[in-house]
């Protein structure tokens, strides 16, 4: 008898380590499952290239705050022959309507750095080389001043620059 409680003990203590072991088990690859699907959602970036940059793009934010109202800044991208126009109201009181080129250069450290010359102005080159990051195949990148990280655009892709702005830079594209 005193046997047979034994063995009862015995089987229920290695019931229990089994049980223990499958639960272990069990967390530890639902954890595995869940850090993928994190994985997986995040949207992958795109090379940058004048290809994926082609069209046109509004800048929505920077510094991570919204334009202010009735500021604005549209480029658009030419990847055939890395031309750009920039429809802007940002750094002036007036629109302005700039074109020029465009190139952009991979740096093994700080990945694709872009940079341009204006066709019409006296110094010519942009003030600054922008880090590109996080081109994303639904609308979005992120351009960081090279040399002050503190400085970050957002553009997101739109279909064309509105014909409001178009007007009041006052250009005539015939």
């Amino acid at each position: 008898a005193a046997s047979d409680v034994y063995k009862r003990q015995c089987i229920k203590n290695y019931s229990m380590r089994i049980l223990f072991r499958i639960m272990t088990l069990s967390i530890l690859l639902f954890s595995f499952i869940a850090c993928e699907d994190e994985e997986e959602a995040k949207e992958k970036s795109l090379e940058v290239t004048p290809v994926n940059l082609n069209g046109t793009w509004q800048l929505a934010e920077w510094n991570g705050q919204p334009l202010t109202e009735g500021t604005y800044c549209y480029i658009t991208f030419a990847r055939k022959d890395k031309t750009f126009k920039m429809y802007q109201k940002f750094d002036s009181m007036y629109a302005r309507y700039l074109t020029g080129s465009f190139d952009i250069e991979k740096d093994d450290y700080l990945g694709y750095i872009i940079n341009g010359k204006y066709d019409y102005s006296l110094g010519g080159r942009w003030n600054n080389s922008y880090i590109v990051t996080e081109l994303l195949p639904s609308g979005s990148m992120i351009w960081t001043v090279k040399g002050d990280v503190e400085d970050i655009s957002k553009y997101i892709r739109c279909n064309e620059v509105p014909s409001a702005v178009r007007k009041e830079v006052q250009i005539d594209e015939n």
